[in-house]
């Protein structure tokens, strides 16, 4: 849950920066003209894209750090011992290797969390520079 849980941040992220975008558009005078500049546009442009590219490449990450990682936590946990519907669950007596097993499984989530940490700091950066980018104004007047 942990890795869908960090992928919802990176929306939030996109809402952030897409809200103070809007919030700086002003529309046009009474005359027809507006003060929204050119410099304005490719500015709230490139604020966008860092933020939704940044986005993407951590929502990339988060997603193969968090399939690999669930699929390893699993293994290790299980012991390498894959249960399919109708097979023999005989036990081997392997009671010791259990607590093993988890304490490997506890080793693997603490690295699959630090990984996720990471991917989602990628995003985190991109944010910051989305909204550097978009403080940066400059407003035509008419003449």
């Amino acid at each position: 849950i942990v890795p869908i849980v960090m992928a919802g941040v990176l929306g939030i992220y996109g809402l952030i920066v897409s809200v103070i975008i809007t919030q700086s558009i002003a529309p046009p005078n009474n005359d027809q003209y507006t003060t929204y500049s050119l410099y304005n546009g490719y500015s709230h442009l490139a604020a966008g894209l860092c933020c939704g590219l940044s986005c993407l490449a951590a929502g990339g990450t988060i997603g193969i750090i968090g399939e690999v990682g669930v699929t390893g936590f699993g293994l290790k946990a299980s012991g390498g011992k894959r249960f399919w519907y109708g097979m023999e669950g005989g036990d081997d007596g392997d009671v010791g290797r259990d607590s093993a097993n988890t304490e490997d499984a506890n080793k693997l989530y603490v690295g699959l969390l630090i990984m996720l940490i990471f991917s989602e700091a990628l995003a985190l950066y991109g944010l910051i520079v989305a909204l550097i980018l978009s403080q940066r104004t400059y407003y035509c007047e008419v003449q």
